[in-house]
C-alpha cells in the first residue's frame, strides 16, 4: 500500500493534519483524527463548481451567435451548426481521456490547461474571417478545452473526495454548467445586441481566464494530499491504489471492458438521446427558433437562462433523489416527461412570452440535466473503480447525439424554414430513451440504499472498496 495510505491508517500521535489547520493531541495510532468543522471536500467541490461555471460560459454563446454570424458573413445555418456540432462532439470525445489524464497527471493541471484552451479559443474568435476559422475556434479549441472539464470531471471529484453524498455532490457539480449558462447567456445576448458578438467573445474569454488562479490556489487532487480521508469515510477506509497503466491504455481498456456489457450500450444510447434533446437541440437552436416566431433575441436568451436557473434546483434535487431511489426509474420518468414537453413545444412559440411557454421553461429547466446524477450512479454501480472513465465514454455518446442533432436541426431549418420537425423527432427519441433505461439491470453496488455518513461501509455493497474494487464484465464481477 502506498505511503499516503499508511499515513492515514496509522498516523503518528502528534502529527499535524495537513490542510485542516488543526494540531491533534496524543491519541492511539488507530484512532481517526477529529474532522475539521467543514470537511475540505466541500471546499474542493465549490472550486470545481466555479471552474465548471467558467468553462460553461463560452458553451452558452453559440445559440446567440448564430444569427449575427449569418448576417455578417452570410454563412448558412447548416455551416454554423456544423461548427457547433463539432464543438459538442469533441466535448464528448475528450471527456474519457481527460478523466484518465486526471488520474495520471492530476486534476489541477488538467483543469488549468482546459481553462486556458477555452480562453484562447474564445479570444481568437474575434479575428476570424472564414468558415474554417470558425470551425477551429468554436469546434476544435473550445470543444477540446470544455471536454477536458466535462461531467467526467465532476464524476472524478465526486468519486475521489466523497464516500457519502456522492449523488448530491454529482448533482451540485453538474449544475455548474447550467449556472454558467445563467450567468453568461443574458449578458452575452445583451452584448451581442449592443456592442456586438466580438465584445461578447472577449468577455467570455476573460471570464474563463479569471478562474485559473482559483483552481491553482485551492484545488487538490485527492483528500490524501492534505492528510484527510474522503467525506463520509470511516477509520477502516483504504485508499484505492493508483492504476499502473498509462492514461491512454486505461481509458481504452475501460471502454473495452464496458463495451462487452449490455448495460454500457443502454446507458450510452439513452444518454446520446439526452444530449440530442439538451445541448444539441435546445441549447443550440431554441433562441433562433424563438426569433423565427418574432421573439427578440435577448428575451429568448433570457428564457434559456431561466432554464439554467431551474436546472440548478432540478439537478441538485435529482442528486438527492439518486441517493435514495432507483436510478433507473428516475431516468425513465425524466426522459418520458422531457419527450412529452418537446412534442408540445412547436405550438408554444409566439412573438411574446405567453403563460404556456413559461410553464414549458419551468418544467424543462427542472428536467434539463437531471439525468446526469442517476447516470453517474449507474456507472459507479456497474463499473466500480473505472466508473468515472466509463461515464466519460457514456458522456461521449451524449455529445455525439448532441452533435448530430445540432447539425441536423440546422439542415432542417434550411430545408423547411422551421424547426418543427426537429422538436417532434427528438421528443419521440426521448420516449425511446425512457424504455432503454428500464431494461438496465441492478448492479452489484445498488444505488438508492441508505448511505453511512460515518463508519466504514458507505454503500450497501460492502463499502467503498467493495464498490470501486470490482468491475462488471459480461461474465459477472471480477477483482481488478
Amino acid at each position: 500500500m502506498s505511503s499516503v495510505t499508511e499515513t492515514l491508517s496509522s498516523r503518528p500521535p502528534e502529527r499535524d493534519d495537513r490542510g485542516s489547520g488543526t494540531t491533534h493531541s496524543r491519541q492511539s495510532p488507530d484512532a481517526a483524527p477529529p474532522p475539521p468543522r467543514v470537511h475540505r471536500a466541500w471546499w474542493v467541490a465549490l472550486v470545481c463548481f466555479v471552474a465548471l461555471v467558467g468553462a460553461a460560459g463560452f458553451r452558452a454563446t453559440p445559440s446567440v451567435f448564430i444569427d449575427p454570424l449569418h448576417q455578417e458573413f452570410g454563412w448558412s445555418h447548416g455551416t454554423i451548426s456544423f461548427a457547433v456540432g463539432l464543438n459538442v462532439l469533441l466535448y464528448g470525445l475528450t471527456a474519457p481521456f481527460a478523466s484518465a489524464l486526471m488520474e495520471r497527471y492530476g486534476i489541477r493541471q488538467v483543469v488549468t490547461a482546459a481553462l486556458l484552451l477555452i480562453s484562447a479559443g474564445s479570444g481568437l474568435t474575434v479575428f476570424m474571417r472564414s468558415e474554417w476559422q470558425l470551425i477551429v475556434c468554436w469546434g476544435l479549441l473550445v470543444g477540446v478545452g470544455s471536454g477536458s472539464m466535462a461531467l467526467a470531471f465532476a464524476a472524478t471529484v465526486a468519486n475521489r473526495w466523497f464516500v457519502a453524498r456522492t449523488g448530491l455532490v454529482s448533482g451540485i457539480l453538474t449544475a455548474g454548467s447550467a449556472t454558467g449558462q445563467l450567468v453568461f447567456l443574458p449578458l452575452v445576448a445583451l452584448l451581442v445586441e449592443g456592442s456586438g458578438w466580438r465584445t461578447a467573445s472577449l468577455v467570455v474569454c476573460g471570464s474563463a481566464l479569471a478562474v485559473v488562479p482559483l483552481v491553482v490556489w485551492l484545488l487538490r487532487d485527492r483528500p490524501e494530499d492534505v492528510g484527510l480521508r474522503p467525506y463520509g469515510a470511516g477509520p477502516d477506509y483504504v485508499t484505492p491504489e493508483a492504476g499502473a497503466t498509462g492514461a491512454l491504455r486505461r481509458t481504452l481498456s475501460a471502454l473495452w471492458q464496458a463495451a462487452r456489457t449490455r448495460v454500457f450500450w443502454l446507458l450510452a444510447g439513452s444518454f446520446a438521446i439526452c444530449g440530442a434533446s439538451s445541448n444539441g437541440l435546445m441549447s443550440t437552436h431554441f433562441v433562433p427558433a424563438a426569433h423565427d416566431h418574432g421573439m427578440a433575441v435577448p428575451v429568448a436568451a433570457s428564457l434559456l437562462a431561466v432554464i439554467g436557473v431551474l436546472d440548478l434546483v432540478g439537478t441538485i434535487c435529482s442528486g438527492w433523489l439518486t441517493d435514495r431511489f432507483d436510478a433507473r426509474r428516475l431516468l425513465a420518468v425524466y426522459y418520458g416527461l422531457r419527450g412529452l414537453s418537446l412534442l408540445l413545444l412547436p405550438m408554444l412559440f409566439a412573438g411574446s412570452v405567453q403563460p404556456p411557454m413559461l410553464f414549458f421553461i419551468i418544467f424543462y429547466g427542472l428536467d434539463w440535466v437531471a439525468t446526469v446524477p442517476p447516470t453517474m450512479a449507474l456507472c459507479r454501480e456497474h463499473f466500480g473503480a473505472d466508473g468515472a472513465i466509463v461515464f466519460g465514454w457514456v458522456l461521449a455518446a451524449h455529445q455525439a447525439g448532441a452533435s448530430v442533432v445540432a447539425f441536423v436541426a440546422g439542415l432542417v431549418r434550411d430545408a423547411t424554414g422551421t424547426y418543427d420537425l426537429a422538436w417532434t423527432g427528438t421528443g419521440v427519441l426521448c420516449a425511446l430513451a425512457a424504455l432503454m433505461v428500464l431494461v438496465v439491470r441492478r448492479g452489484p453496488g445498488r444505488t438508492g440504499a441508505p448511505l453511512a455518513t460515518n463508519g466504514g461501509a458507505a454503500r450497501s455493497g460492502g463499502g467503498r472498496r467493495g464498490v470501486e474494487g470490482t468491475v462488471r464484465t459480461s461474465g459477472g464481477s471480477g477483482k481488478r
